[in-house]
């Protein structure tokens, strides 16, 4: 390969796009590189380094791009005119890490000259610009605004994985449920959108994980049930511990331990001193776990309920 164009493609971490290529050497040497197999075609004038392209016979150029490679080759396609968004997005954002093979998501303008291609699907949105507010950049890459990105993402993946990337951006505080639901407002056709409001709900009311979710929807509520508190912050000398349910009444506070991060010796000693902190204070600690909550629930109903009656005795 031309040594200025292979420094230009390394400057650009393995990909070069024909309009910055032109600048510094002639056409030829950019279609020569392509036809001794050092440089691959990806996207129209958007050229990667033959090495990065992975395996897969078949499959698209870009679907054969490491993820964060495909999302700068698909950005510079659209020179400016789009932003990832939807599953592509969250990716961005943290939320869910994209994976080999996956289809990459632009959003752009209606007046953008873009149309969906092998490897990148694009949306045209009415009154979308490619600017503050309505896009931010993330880890350098230009993305749609996160409480669009999740209600985009929605019906694009498996029902039983939608509800983690919200649950984790409302306990990251990257979002709330509020602005989250001020979007779903805008996509009044959203495939389950009922089941969307209804997360929203749940996290607005303090729940923070599918298991408190579900110990909501069917443990903790009904005739005896107090109105928990979810994640009421309390002062235990210097720090603040926040408290998964808190019947204030009786003080007492039920944790929920997952079957993951509570199962850690470590964490399981950091739960015990801080049980014995909440005790110093009057608040009795009561813990179930997640294998617990899910298969004796009736159990559970019950047990709580008889404690919640012996202290308001």
């Amino acid at each position: 390969m031309n040594s200025v164009l292979r420094e230009l493609v390394e400057l650009g971490g393995g990909l070069v796009t024909l309009g910055a290529a032109r600048q510094v050497v002639p056409s030829w040497t950019l279609e020569s590189a392509c036809r001794n197999g050092e440089l691959v075609r990806v996207l129209p004038e958007v050229f990667v380094a033959a090495h990065l392209v992975g395996g897969r016979p078949g499959a698209p150029a870009l679907s054969r791009l490491d993820p964060a490679l495909g999302h700068r080759a698909a950005l510079a396609w659209a020179r400016g005119c789009g932003a990832l968004s939807h599953v592509s997005a969250l990716g961005a954002w943290g939320l869910r890490p994209p994976a080999v093979g996956d289809l990459v998501h632009l959003s752009t303008p209606t007046s953008a000259n873009l149309r969906t291609r092998p490897g990148v699907v694009v949306h045209r949105r009415r009154r979308l610009l490619i600017a503050p507010p309505h896009v931010v950049v993330r880890q350098g890459l230009t993305v749609t605004r996160l409480e669009h990105a999740l209600v985009d993402s929605w019906p694009a993946l498996p029902p039983a994985e939608r509800r983690a990337p919200v649950i984790r951006a409302v306990n990251e505080w990257l979002t709330t449920p509020e602005r989250l639901r001020v979007a779903l407002g805008s996509a009044p056709r959203l495939t389950d959108r009922a089941a969307f409001r209804t997360l929203l709900t749940r996290l607005a009311d303090g729940c923070r994980s599918p298991l408190e979710i579900w110990g909501h929807e069917h443990v903790f509520t009904g005739p005896g049930m107090p109105a928990f508190r979810r994640q009421k912050p309390v002062r235990v000398g210097r720090p603040t511990v926040y408290l998964d349910m808190f019947a204030e009444r009786e003080r007492i506070n039920i944790e929920l331990d997952g079957a993951t991060t509570h199962g850690d010796p470590r964490q399981r000693e950091i739960d015990l001193r801080r049980d014995a902190l909440l005790a110093g204070i009057g608040i009795l600690v009561v813990r179930f776990t997640h294998r617990r909550l899910v298969h004796e629930a009736d159990a559970v109903r019950q047990e709580t309920l008889a404690i919640l009656a012996t202290r308001r005795s």
